[in-house]
């Protein structure tokens, strides 16, 4: 599932660069091609968001990456039970 998730990330920047590049080289009297690549380069670059934050989350959890720098609660900021204030 992880190699498909890179494979569809990979797709997905693809269109987003090549459709976004199309959006905006296109000229003033091609209204309808412009919005066309343009939605088509937002909905690749939401896919390849979406794709590549599932790549980080699974080398995290597998240890492949170390997880990110998480602050620590201060004493001030916890209350006498230890919990978050």
């Amino acid at each position: 599932m992880v190699k498909l998730i890179a494979v569809l990330n990979v797709v997905a920047w693809s269109g987003f660069w090549a459709f976004g590049y199309l959006a905006l080289s296109a000229g003033t009297e091609a209204g309808g091609q412009m919005v066309t690549a343009a939605i088509l380069a937002a909905a690749g670059g939401a896919i390849g968001l979406w794709a590549y934050f599932q790549l980080i989350r699974h080398s995290e959890a597998t240890g492949y990456a170390k997880p990110a720098n998480r602050a620590t609660p201060t004493y001030d900021e916890t209350d006498l039970n230890g919990g978050n204030a």
